[in-house]
């Protein structure tokens, strides 16, 4: 069965971020989905919000970019949300726009390189154990979380080129998929995944997390037209075509689709209604 989300993009000011996460619990959507964004919101105190004003809403971040963060900063972060909300934060790591990266002088010489050590280093941690690791980007020393998780909780990575997609299958339990991913596009990142779980000998489930540029009401297709991140992947239209379309992506193994409103949505609070109350009974 396919989970169905929506995003809150950081293009809204932070004060808007109450009433459409009201609104997502209220409808009884499945998630929300906040993203780390330069230099616009901060996702660890966007998703720390949203979860404090729900109840059951399950909240994403998607994604915090690792060159920003220190892997025991974003550890002890994570695991504080989970200790606070259990079960309900999803987060997602990755390489960070690399422009941005250099702009803020935190550009990795090798993004896959970091990442790996990263999510190794935080995977461990997370599991209560102690870590000592001198990588070319990850330096620990005798680390431990004093307030680990009381459960494991899974992990997620995003990415968008065929080395890094591989990488999410060997080190993370989920890969967070950019809304330019066609149903044909993510059948091809579905099996690079795949080598990489092969490689790391994992046999565990592995979620697919792919985004869906989205538009509904007046105005919608050209507003899918002039958004530049998923024009062509994106849908506009009714309830009826979005689920049309969410189903084409589940089809091509997507496990959870989170639509995707453009930069200039006129009705966010709106919008995650139509999710929940419109698209998630067509699937």
């Amino acid at each position: 069965m396919t989970t169905l989300g929506a995003v809150f993009r950081p293009q809204l000011p932070p004060e808007r971020l109450r009433g459409v996460v009201e609104a997502a619990e209220e409808a009884g959507l499945e998630q929300l989905w906040v993203w780390e964004d330069c230099f616009l919101e901060g996702g660890i105190a966007t998703a720390s919000a949203a979860l404090a004003w729900t109840e059951r809403l399950k909240v994403g971040i998607g994604l915090l970019p690792v060159p920003l963060r220190n892997v025991a900063l974003a550890t002890m972060e994570t695991a504080t949300l989970h200790r606070m909300f259990p079960d309900r934060a999803l987060i997602g790591l990755g390489h960070g726009v690399q422009d941005w990266m250099g702009q803020v002088g935190a550009r990795a010489e090798s993004p896959v390189t970091l990442l790996r050590e990263y999510a190794v280093a935080m995977r461990s941690l997370l599991a209560g154990e102690r870590v000592t690791t001198e990588g070319r980007y990850v330096k620990l020393q005798d680390v431990a979380l004093d307030w680990p998780p009381q459960s494991v909780p899974p992990l997620y990575a995003g990415a968008t080129g065929p080395r890094s997609i591989r990488l999410c299958g060997e080190i993370a339990d989920g890969t967070i998929l950019t809304a330019a991913t066609t149903p044909e596009i993510l059948a091809k990142a579905r099996q690079l995944i795949d080598e990489g779980r092969a490689a790391a000998g994992k046999s565990d489930p592995h979620e697919i997390v792919v985004y869906l540029l989205t538009a509904t009401g007046e105005g919608a297709a050209e507003r899918i037209a002039a958004d530049n991140e998923g024009a062509k992947a994106g849908v506009a239209g009714n309830a009826e075509d979005v689920a049309a379309a969410v189903l084409r992506l589940a089809e091509a193994g997507a496990d959870t689709v989170v639509l995707q409103p453009t930069a200039d949505e006129p009705d966010p609070e709106g919008f995650v209604r139509f999710a929940a109350n419109g698209v998630k009974p067509l699937i």
